[in-house]
């Protein structure tokens, strides 16, 4: 069950002022969908490929649209699932405990709201620990770990949240909804890593749709990438690829106390090029096309 919060006339004037670029991101970010449970976000990106080609969809979850017959086939691909976390333990007090599904920074936790998907529909909660008040002030400046964090529900017992519908093993998603900021270039929301990508593949596939072109081209949104980049293995299997591109996020280089040898990247500036990760280990010709082609069409890299 997606959640939708209540929509102000705020929220509506925004929205109507959205190009189509900005709907479709809002659309794809304010989706649930954590890593395993990607229901809600991959019945949105399905309705937006449908028209597109022929659509099919691997044995753990990730969408595949085609485009085009013959070789080379060309996979460009977009992982749909967000980091999250899943509940873990009930306590007799009625908190959650909760397991990162993904990799999660403790500091950005405490405070944040979160929905819980439970077979009764969507909770509201909130991420809390115990009160500064009443730790030693020795421990007060020291990071607070997700350990000892804990889900509050607003309920005051384990049979009031066992009644709320709450079951080991249920996800839970960020509670952040999609904006557009004052320069109106700028977003705030959250999954930009890496709903952004898929829009990017659904983008891609709308032009190609309408243009001709000499490949086979496979558009995937994939799963569980945020626990092991298990979907983009999978898809993988089905299209066999001749060529992939990943549309992935990168890290930022243009803010406080980053230095140019850490990140050169900068928001606006055009598309980065990722050269290796832990998985991979770039393939030449791949490179120097991508590198001349950007440079052919002015596009910085």
């Amino acid at each position: 069950m997606a959640y939708h919060s209540p929509v102000t006339r705020h929220q509506s004037v925004e929205r109507r002022g959205m190009d189509t670029t900005q709907q479709l991101l809002k659309e794809l970010t304010e989706a649930l969908g954590v890593s395993g449970y990607e229901k809600g976000v991959r019945a949105v990106v399905r309705r937006h490929l449908e028209p597109l080609g022929e659509i099919e969809r691997d044995r753990i979850g990730s969408l595949i649209c085609h485009l085009g017959e013959g070789r080379p086939r060309v996979m460009v691909a977009g992982h749909m699932d967000e980091v999250g976390f899943m509940v873990k333990h009930i306590t007799d007090e009625g908190f959650l405990r909760f397991q990162p599904l993904g990799g999660w920074w403790d500091q950005v936790l405490l405070g944040q709201q979160v929905i819980v998907q439970t077979r009764k529909g969507d909770l509201r909660g909130v991420i809390g620990a115990k009160p500064p008040h009443i730790v030693p002030p020795d421990e007060r400046k020291k990071l607070v770990e997700k350990e000892k964090m804990y889900i509050d529900l607003g309920a005051t017992s384990k049979a009031e949240v066992e009644e709320a519908g709450v079951r080991i093993g249920d996800p839970i998603v960020p509670a952040c909804d999609f904006h557009v900021l004052a320069n109106g270039k700028s977003y705030l929301g959250k999954a930009f890593d890496d709903r952004v990508g898929v829009a990017l593949m659904i983008d891609l596939l709308r032009h190609f749709a309408d243009a001709p072109h000499p490949n086979a081209l496979y558009g995937a949104a994939t799963v569980m990438e945020e626990v092991g980049t298990r979907g983009a293995k999978t898809s993988a299997e089905v299209i066999d690829p001749d060529v992939a591109i990943i549309l992935e996020v990168d890290i930022c280089g243009d803010m406080p106390d980053t230095k140019p040898e850490e990140s050169r990247v900068k928001l606006g500036a055009g598309p980065s090029l990722l050269m290796m990760d832990a998985s991979m280990i770039p393939n030449l010709a791949l490179r120097d096309l991508l590198i001349e082609t950007a440079e052919e069409l002015g596009i910085p890299l």
